[in-house]
């Protein structure tokens, strides 16, 4: 039995097409109960792998990224972020609304002015670890 597909994914980082038949499969069907009792023991509520999945969904638009990077140097308010991006205010608040939903980042007002931030420490890490993935 062939356990290889011909399915082809395009990199879209170089260019090239990777087949999924590059991908090792097991030459026979044997299923580890063992391995199997220990993950199913601490695989998280479906639940939270669903919000899990949803919050990396937010990473996955390089506007917030991009947002992100300039709240990693300062707070600032949305002009602030329309200019330093180049981008509308409104295009902008779309975005602040998409990360203040999911908890990355923080608003507070001063007079006339709303200042945004991170929303704590864990969001610099998730990029920077994100980055290490990458670069590497």
């Amino acid at each position: 039995m062939n356990n290889r597909s011909n399915v082809q994914i395009k990199n879209r980082k170089e260019g090239d097409t990777l087949n999924v038949n590059d991908v090792e499969c097991c030459d026979s069907f044997q299923v580890h109960d063992d391995l199997v009792d220990i993950v199913n023991k601490t695989m998280p509520a479906e639940e939270e792998l669903y919000d899990l999945a949803e919050l990396f969904k937010v990473f996955g638009d390089s506007t917030r990224i991009r947002i992100l990077f300039v709240l990693f140097e300062a707070e600032v308010c949305v002009c602030d972020l329309a200019e330093t991006l180049h981008m509308t205010q409104s295009a902008i608040s779309h975005q602040l609304r998409i990360l203040k939903q999911s908890k990355l980042v923080k608003s507070r007002r001063e007079g006339k002015s709303v200042f945004y931030s991170l929303a704590d420490g864990h969001v610099r890490t998730i990029i920077a670890q994100g980055r290490e993935h990458i670069e590497e």
